[in-house]
């Protein structure tokens, strides 16, 4: 293991340095191009940004990984299959940053880059068993679903975390760094390379994307690239916890991404109890219950990266000291169960209902005609990346 850990820090300048200037450098040049053509997110009743943003973090992640993964990494079929994916992601995203388009287009296409990675990359969850009680049993004929209902839940539960400045890109910033540290102990190099690569665009997307003291607020946005990498990190987990070779049990994989996971998991649960749909907006999310609570978006992001970074660690340390693997999904549970029942307790935050028309107040004017002078409400679109 110190032989693995000294060989990636010798070439993790170029691992990752060369993704974090490519990164940066497309985020600068992509920025205009977003204005001109409208990928534009501008504020709203949701959000929390006060100024039009250019949603051009996500395809600046993207290229940059794709353009450079040729350069310092073996192509093997895993790693080309996650490319094309992500390549499939980033253009439906695309089109729904401009046009938003119904989730329903947004949840196939994440679907069908799921089906890419296990046709194509061999990329698939086969077996979880042991946390069940069941060692040794592999998921037969029920991997291809699994695979695909796994991708497509880290997926939105990464895109519905995009809420707060910087906090997605930090979020998964500390999960590739628990998942490097995961693929370094169980020997497994070549993925811990991969994600140090994925690292250094994330990074580079942050430079922009971070609050800081001289940066009051964020200069892009990730848009629907929030969902690659989303993909990225199912697609490591899968890696990471399949590999015969370097195997680490499955059930450290959702410790890793813990808290925006489980409040994807409450959310579905507290909107089809509502009988709406799991893609209803609303402000009901994590980052949103600490944003009310008067903390500010930098605090909200140190507290929930921190919050993931401590669950992660005491996961793997669990496991170190062989805490029985069906332990943790019954402990999972339980936390997401906690925070479904403090939650309910705030009550529901809506956004303006989907159906909803616009909302017109008439003034009249003794010095003219009456007429429409104010936009009260707008219908809100559905599920996605927010402010």
């Amino acid at each position: 293991m110190y032989d693995a850990w000294l060989q990636l820090t010798r070439g993790g300048l170029l691992l990752a340095g060369a993704p974090f200037l490519a990164t940066a450098v497309l985020v600068f040049l992509l920025r205009p191009v977003a204005r001109r053509f409208g990928l534009v997110d501008h504020p709203g009743l949701r959000k929390t940004h006060s100024a039009p943003t250019p949603l051009v973090g996500g395809a600046a992640i993207t290229l940059a990984a794709l353009a450079t993964a040729g350069f310092v990494l073996p192509l093997t079929r895993d790693v080309v299959a996650l490319g094309a994916a992500s390549a499939l992601m980033l253009v439906v995203g695309t089109i729904d940053d401009r046009y938003d388009i119904n989730w329903r287009i947004r949840i196939t296409a994440q679907a069908a880059a799921a089906v890419v990675l296990f046709t194509w990359g061999g990329v698939r969850v086969e077996w979880i068993g042991a946390p069940l009680g069941f060692p040794g049993h592999t998921l037969g004929a029920l991997s291809l679903p699994f695979t695909v209902l796994a991708t497509v839940g880290i997926t939105n539960a990464i895109n519905w975390a995009d809420g707060v400045d910087g906090l997605a890109g930090t979020l998964c910033l500390a999960a590739f760094a628990m998942l490097i540290a995961a693929a370094i102990y169980a020997g497994n190099a070549p993925l811990a390379d991969d994600l140090v690569l994925m690292a250094g665009c994330v990074m580079g997307f942050l430079a922009y994307n971070l609050r800081t003291p001289w940066r009051p607020r964020a200069a892009v946005f990730l848009g629907d690239g929030a969902e690659i990498l989303g993909l990225w990190i199912a697609w490591a987990s899968f890696r990471l916890t399949q590999t015969p070779g370097h195997p680490v049990t499955p059930v450290l994989a959702p410790f890793l991404i813990a808290p925006p996971v489980i409040d994807c998991l409450v959310l579905i649960v507290r909107r089809l109890r509502a009988r709406r749909s799991p893609f209803f907006a609303d402000r009901n999310h994590l980052h949103h219950h600490l944003l009310d609570a008067g903390f500010s978006s930098t605090a909200v992001v140190a507290i929930l990266t921190g919050l993931t970074l401590a669950v992660g660690f005491a996961a793997a340390n669990a496991r170190r000291i062989h805490v029985p693997e069906p332990v943790f999904p019954v402990v999972y549970l339980a936390a997401a169960a906690a925070y479904f029942l403090v939650s309910q307790r705030r009550g529901d935050r809506l956004a303006p209902p989907p159906e909803a028309e616009p909302q017109v107040v008439v003034r009249s004017s003794a010095s003219g005609p009456t007429r429409p002078d104010a936009v009260l409400a707008s219908p809100a679109r559905g599920e996605g990346s927010e402010r």
